[in-house]
């Protein structure tokens, strides 16, 4: 895995092995399953980093995070806090898609951690936003309830981080 703030000349290099070996992971069940790797997408040297839980089923056809109902919203709060999509970099905890969209395994997040630990290193963020209670649980090893810690600035191996809630709960809770 490479270390946090890898020189540009490498970074290349680097990306392109580690999208190889996210796109022939079999490390467990869900590659057998998964139409597409969703790796993430964006602007690999942004000093912002949103990190989600899984892959849903539009995004699990498409190959691309946030693209179904969840991503249209969050879409939406891009363009309020006059953030465009293509500046920053977007990824999931686990890059397959869970069936019936439910919570990712431990065992599948951790099949998954060198990863997302790698992508991390690479993008080399100021700032990463946890979307949802499994991506905040995932990184801050918390177990606070994302309710209590959401909006709340923690610092992880000294990047910035804001816990959020997932643009799929703020879609289920509209009520709220």
């Amino acid at each position: 895995m490479p270390e946090r703030g890898v020189p540009l000349d490498h970074r290349a290099e680097a990306w392109e092995r580690l999208t190889r070996a996210v796109n022939q992971c079999v490390k467990c069940p869900l590659a057998s399953g998964r139409r597409n790797v969703v790796f993430g997408e964006g602007d690999r040297l942004s000093r912002l980093l949103f990190v989600g839980e899984a892959p849903g089923l539009e995004e699990d056809e498409q190959g691309i995070p946030f693209v179904g109902k969840a991503g249209q919203l969050l879409n939406r709060i891009f363009e309020a806090a006059d953030i465009d999509r293509k500046d920053i970099f977007i990824t999931n905890v686990v890059k397959c898609r869970p069936p019936g969209n439910r919570v990712p395994s431990i065992e599948e997040m951790l099949a998954c951690e060198d990863f997302l630990k790698a992508q991390i290193a690479l993008i080399n963020p100021s700032i990463l936003v946890c979307l949802g209670m499994t991506s905040t649980k995932w990184i801050l090893k918390t177990g606070e309830s994302i309710s209590r810690v959401r909006g709340k600035w923690f610092d992880w191996k000294g990047i910035k981080v804001m816990p959020m809630f997932h643009p799929s709960f703020l879609l289920r809770n509209q009520s709220k």
